[in-house]
C-alpha cells in the first residue's frame, strides 16, 4: 500500500482559563464513517502513530490529536488544567468536529488513561477499546520514575544530541532501528532561534507529579470496573507501569481485559513493530 501522507488540522476547545487550539493528525479517508482516535502518551504526540496509521488507514479514518501543550497544540494558560479532564473535555470537541458518533480507541500510558475516563462515562461513544501499557493502578515507584524526566527542558546542541537523549530516557521502548529511533526523535524536538535543539512540549506539563499523594499507588478500579466494552491490553513483559500481577487481576476483573505481551519491552510498546501492529490490528478488526 502506497504511504498515506497525514494533514493537520486545529480545533478550538475551552477550559475554565480560557481557550485554545487542539492540533490533530488524520491518516485515510476522511469522509470514512469508521474512526480510530490514537492517543499518544505524557510527553509524546500524536505522529507517534504513524506506523499503526499506515497499516489501519485502509480500515479508518484515523485521528491521532497532540494532547495540549504538546506538539502543535496550544499551551494552556494553567498548567493545572494538565490533567486527564480536560483531555477528555477536549477529545469531546474534537469527536463533535469530526463528526464521529462511534469510534475504536487506541491510547498509550496517559491516552490510554483518557480512553479509559471517556469509556466509563454512560453513553459513551467507544466500540472497542486498546490500553498500551497503561491499567487500573499506577504504581508509586512507575510515576516516580517518569517524574525524573517529565517536565525537563533540555537544551541540545545538535540533532544528534537530542538523538541521544530520547535513546535513553526511552530505552524502556525497547529495540528499534535507527531510523525508528530517528523518527521518534524528530516528531518531539523542535530547532530554536538560537540554533540549540529542544523538546517540544511545555515543560509545566509536569505539574501533576508535584501534586500531593503521587507518592502512592493511584487505584483506578471503579474507572475501569465501570467499562463494558471489548477491550485488549497491551503490555511491555518488562513493564513497571503493568506489573504481570495487575494485567492478571485486569483479565478478570471489569470488562476482562484480553492481554498481550511484548517481550524485551518496557513502559511502552511503541507499536511500531510488526508484531505490536497486528495485535492491535486484529483486536480492532476481530468484528469483521
Amino acid at each position: 500500500m502506497p504511504f498515506v501522507e497525514p494533514t493537520q488540522h486545529r480545533v478550538q476547545c475551552i477550559t475554565p482559563s480560557g481557550l485554545h487550539h487542539l492540533a490533530w493528525w488524520q491518516w485515510g479517508d476522511p469522509l470514512n464513517r469508521r474512526v480510530l482516535v490514537c492517543a499518544h502518551g505524557l510527553t509524546r504526540c500524536g505522529r507517534d502513530f504513524e506506523a499503526l496509521a499506515q497499516v489501519l488507514a485502509r480500515h479508518y479514518r484515523v485521528v491521532s490529536p497532540d494532547f495540549p501543550g504538546r506538539g502543535a497544540s496550544d499551551w494552556l494558560k494553567n498548567p493545572a488544567e494538565y490533567q486527564v479532564p480536560t483531555y477528555v473535555g477536549d477529545m469531546v470537541t474534537l469527536l463533535a468536529r469530526i463528526d464521529a458518533e462511534t469510534l475504536d480507541w487506541v491510547g498509550t500510558s496517559m491516552g490510554g488513561l483518557v480512553g479509559m475516563a471517556l469509556a466509563a462515562l454512560p453513553e459513551q461513544p467507544i466500540r472497542r477499546l486498546v490500553l498500551n501499557d497503561v491499567g487500573a493502578v499506577l504504581p508509586a515507584a512507575a510515576l516516580a520514575r517518569i517524574g525524573q524526566y517529565v517536565g525537563a527542558n533540555p537544551r541540545f546542541d545538535s540533532f544528534e544530541a537530542a538523538l541521544a537523549y530520547i535513546r535513553r530516557v526511552h530505552a524502556p521502548f525497547g529495540p528499534h532501528d535507527e531510523a525508528q529511533w530517528r523518527f521518534l526523535t524528530e516528531v518531539v524536538v523542535r530547532v530554536h532561534d538560537d540554533g540549540s535543539w529542544r523538546l517540544h512540549y511545555d515543560p509545566a506539563i509536569a505539574a501533576g507529579f508535584s501534586a500531593p499523594g503521587v507518592d502512592r499507588d493511584v487505584d483506578l478500579w471503579g474507572l475501569y470496573e465501570a467499562i463494558r466494552i471489548p477491550l485488549l491490553l497491551v503490555r511491555g513483559a518488562e513493564s513497571d507501569l503493568v506489573p504481570a500481577a495487575l494485567a492478571g487481576a485486569m483479565s478478570s476483573r471489569g470488562p476482562c481485559a484480553r492481554v498481550v505481551e511484548f517481550s524485551g519491552v518496557g513502559h511502552a510498546p511503541t507499536l511500531m513493530q510488526a508484531d505490536q501492529i497486528e495485535a492491535v490490528r486484529s483486536f480492532l478488526l476481530a468484528a469483521d
